[in-house]
């Protein structure tokens, strides 16, 4: 019995320490200028790197904006959707 639950716990720790990515999809009412200053005013990213995860929103209709702990991506997708910007979560491939 003990080596049962031994793995069991290696499995719930293996898929709490899995990366999460925060993903920003593109939407018909913000403006890209206000995007790319809600990217760095949250995430504290310069203008150039703001500007590109923008473009890719705007372009490609979603970008990953920031990748890593769940606790802290959750913190992220609440800070983005109080900003208006369409946000979901996702386990990072």
């Amino acid at each position: 019995m003990a080596d049962s639950d031994t793995l069991t716990r290696t499995r719930e720790a293996t898929a709490l320490a899995v990366p999460w990515n925060v993903v920003v999809h593109d939407d018909p009412v913000n403006l890209m200028g206000y995007v790319t200053w809600v990217l760095m005013k949250i995430f504290g990213y310069d203008e150039k790197k703001a500007a590109i995860l923008m473009l890719q929103v705007h372009q490609l209709g979603r970008s990953i904006v920031w990748t890593g702990q769940r606790e802290k991506a959750e913190f992220y997708v609440q800070q983005l959707q109080a900003h208006q910007l369409q946000t979901t979560l996702e386990k990072a491939a």
